[in-house]
């Protein structure tokens, strides 16, 4: 079931720079069945978890997060880049390969004590859904797990998450 679905993720050579290997989704996503079964494998990791919010990544993120949200009975939270989000927000900035980046979440957007599964589409160096959990833990909410489509082993975002945040991934390259 999961091995078709992985079948449909394609790789594109130097995009969007040159020595970058793509990871694309949109053929799986195009599959009715490959993204069902995808979705159905998060719901099964998940439905006992008893998630209030899925917390959702910009952009990609949120292909998964909101049938996610909707198949666990969960709201669906989005995380967001800066100045895309109309009321007062809690920024966190993070640190990329080269330069600075931040994030963006609405300060009411989880209650303290909530129950959170954070969801991306890619995990790779672990700096964006970092900063996704500070976010999160600033406004009070209980990360359960962070989930992801696609895992890249070699550069260890996993790791830096060990200390704060469980860490799943459907497929691992």
């Amino acid at each position: 079931m999961l091995e078709q679905a992985k079948q449909k993720i394609r790789n594109i050579s130097n995009f969007p720079k040159q020595g970058i290997e793509f990871k694309d989704i949109t053929p799986l996503l195009k599959d009715a069945k490959a993204f069902h079964d995808v979705i159905a494998a998060f719901v099964q990791k998940f439905a006992s978890e008893q998630i209030d919010y899925v917390v959702a990544i910009e952009s990609r993120g949120y292909l998964l997060g909101a049938p996610l949200a909707y198949a666990l009975g969960a709201g669906l939270v989005v995380v967001r880049k800066p100045g895309k989000l109309p009321a007062a927000v809690e920024r966190v900035e993070y640190a990329l390969e080269y330069g600075t980046d931040a994030l963006e979440i609405h300060q009411d957007a989880v209650e303290k004590g909530k129950r959170v599964l954070i969801v991306d589409d890619l995990l790779a160096t672990g700096g964006t859904v970092a900063a996704a959990c500070e976010l999160v833990s600033r406004l009070g909410g209980k990360i359960v797990s962070a989930a992801f489509l696609i895992e890249l082993a070699d550069l260890h975002g996993r790791q830096k998450l060990a200390d704060t945040t469980k860490v799943f991934s459907l497929f691992t390259y």
